[in-house]
């Protein structure tokens, strides 16, 4: 993959790595106590976002949604979405795409990414089960999904500041 990098800053600091933002979602994720809201666009235009749990698993971003949800029926109409968090350090806002995820050898693995952030997910060959989940998430299975970023924008909450776009290509 390659990242171009803009700095953003209007203060003279220099532009943020993107190891930072990685570093950050990788000790974030999947941890329910970090905050990431996923905004969708509704048929008719109008924005809806809602809070959901992420994982990172090999470079990737993934989360869940119950199929009669509105996040759902608004990535079924169209697949742009943003995820915006509060990690250590740095406010994240990624831009990109989601797919729904059908292999079930990658949703076993994302069952068990889940699984070990606290969350007893299992994959039932098509979505997820669990005890539990959001009380808004609608019954199991859950549907996964491989978020796939295209762009961030970072802000440094701490030492060192900065402001940074990275935009992301994939080979």
């Amino acid at each position: 993959m390659n990242i171009e990098t803009k700095n953003l800053d209007i203060y003279g600091a220099a532009p943020l790595p993107w190891s930072r933002a990685r570093d950050g979602v990788v000790a974030g994720l999947p941890k329910m106590e970090t905050p990431i809201y996923l905004g969708t666009v509704r048929p008719d235009g109008r924005p809806h976002s809602a809070g959901v749990g992420m994982l990172w698993l090999d470079d990737e971003l993934y989360f869940t949604s119950g199929p009669g949800t509105r996040k759902s029926r608004n990535l079924a109409a169209n697949p742009a979405c943003t995820a915006s968090m509060r990690l250590e350090g740095l406010d994240l806002v990624i831009e990109g795409t989601a797919e729904r995820v059908e292999d079930p050898d990658l949703l076993a693995r994302v069952a068990e990414g889940y699984a070990a952030g606290g969350w007893p997910a299992e994959s039932d060959g098509e979505g997820l089960t669990a005890p539990f989940s959001a009380p808004s998430a609608g019954p199991p299975p859950w549907h996964v999904y491989r978020f796939v970023y295209e762009v961030a924008f970072g802000v440094a909450t701490a030492e060192p500041h900065g402001a940074t776009r990275w935009t992301f290509t994939r080979s």
